[in-house]
């Protein structure tokens, strides 16, 4: 950038220049596996299911976020949509995490929550989150179908949900910022196949 721009526009604007690089790279890259996770998200929910989510720190506030646009609305006017994310009940958190560890606070609830033909959907940026794996090694036994959102190799994780999106980055900012655009983008599909139409 050239001496017009202040030493913090420039910053910012680097920040922003690579956060749409790792969307354009994710776009090339993951398009059609998020059309898939889409796909599986409309048809788990047509079919009575629900979808469970979860992950830690800034992937936990994800997790909340997916959750509130499917319950509520994202743009349309639409029946409610079950969706639960496993991040906000500090009671049971704090119950789990005390009388078990904190590697056993997702998959009890996904236990004590998920049935046959529910979706989870487990958001780790490195895909190496012990609690996340437990979760989701858990509800492939149950049968539930098993997605990832994760970044650059997807980790762990990769190897162990059914679908996994990847963000092609090693910026765990933007790997998170990629997320929640994506977790928009599902939404934006989920929410057209429920529509009200007038």
């Amino acid at each position: 950038m050239n001496g017009r721009f202040t030493e913090t526009e420039q910053a910012i604007a680097a920040e922003l220049h690579e956060s749409i690089e790792a969307k354009q790279a994710t776009l090339d890259r993951e398009l059609s596996v998020l059309a898939r996770i889409a796909e599986t998200v409309v048809d788990a929910l047509a079919a009575g299911g629900k979808l469970l989510i979860f992950g830690n720190g800034g992937s936990a506030a994800d997790s909340q976020h997916i959750a509130a646009e499917l319950v509520s609305r994202f743009r349309r006017e639409r029946r409610a949509l079950p969706a639960i994310a496993l991040t906000t009940d500090t009671s049971i958190l704090t119950a789990i995490g005390n009388d078990y560890g904190f590697e056993d606070v997702f998959v009890r609830q996904v236990e004590a929550l998920g049935r046959p033909g529910d979706v989870v959907l487990a958001i780790s940026t490195s895909g190496n989150s012990p609690n996340v794996l437990k979760a989701v090694r858990r509800a492939a036994e149950l049968e539930m179908k098993t997605i990832g959102f994760t970044g650059d190799d997807g980790g762990k994780l990769r190897q162990c949900v059914d679908l996994c999106f990847r963000v092609p980055s090693l910026a765990t900012p933007h790997i998170q910022e990629v997320h929640i655009a994506a977790g928009h983008a599902v939404c934006e599909v989920v929410e057209s196949r429920f529509a009200v139409r007038s």
